[in-house]
């Protein structure tokens, strides 16, 4: 199992990943059930290929992305950080169903190719019966949705937005708590461009569902 552990607490799992500060160094160790008897395996990190990226997150309930072999275990999510999700969740669905698509949230690996996994906060195909739309994993998407986490905002408005571009999802919303805007990014060739950001008392459109409002102070305020 993939796990996030307390540091120097040791379990009977077979593949444990400790956190650090930084969520890319990991301690991993792969530990023997019947007698606790441990190999570490960092050095792995770098190496470890997208087959068994997957043989490993499929064990495990934590938000675990994949990138160019290496593991980064992403934080826990806040109240307020599922508050917010939950709300466009439910606003989406309602939305998206009418157009016989379909909107799926955290855990669900999006594959950026060639060899890296996300795990977006929301992601939305607009055909339900397209292909990307795989069980283990989605190939890509229509629109991704990803809330800022405070311990590393460049993951969602850097990293996040240079792999979402590069695997051509048309849309993404980077939804940041920090300042309490929604940026929407249109894909313009190979790279996004901003459609707008949306700061409290403004209402949120999107190029791609288009004759959606959303107000932004009804994203922050939920419950």
């Amino acid at each position: 199992m993939v796990k996030a552990v307390t540091p120097g607490v040791t379990t009977a799992d077979d593949v444990v990943a400790s956190a650090a500060a930084d969520p890319r160094d990991l301690d991993l160790r792969l530990v023997r059930r019947k007698d606790g008897a441990e190999i570490d395996v960092s050095a792995l990190q770098g190496l470890w290929s997208t087959e068994q990226s997957l043989r490993l997150t499929d064990q495990t309930n934590h938000l675990i992305e994949f990138t160019d072999g290496n593991f980064e275990v992403l934080p826990m999510p806040t109240d307020s950080h599922q508050a917010t999700v939950a709300f466009l969740y439910e606003l989406l669905v309602r939305l998206i169903r009418l157009r016989r698509g379909i909107v799926r949230f955290a855990p669900l690996r999006v594959q950026i190719p060639p060899n890296r996994f996300r795990e977006p906060d929301l992601v939305v195909l607009l055909d339900a019966q397209d292909r990307r739309r795989q069980d283990a994993f989605w190939l890509g998407a229509d629109l991704v949705v990803e809330v800022v986490s405070p311990d590393n905002p460049e993951r969602d408005t850097v990293e996040q937005r240079a792999d979402y571009a590069s695997s051509g999802i048309p849309e993404y919303w980077v939804v940041n708590p920090l300042d309490e805007t929604i940026t929407v990014l249109a894909l313009h060739g190979d790279a996004y461009a901003t459609h707008g950001v949306f700061p409290r008392g403004a209402a949120l459109t999107s190029p791609l569902l288009t004759g959606l409002t959303v107000s932004v102070d009804q994203v922050f305020d939920a419950q």
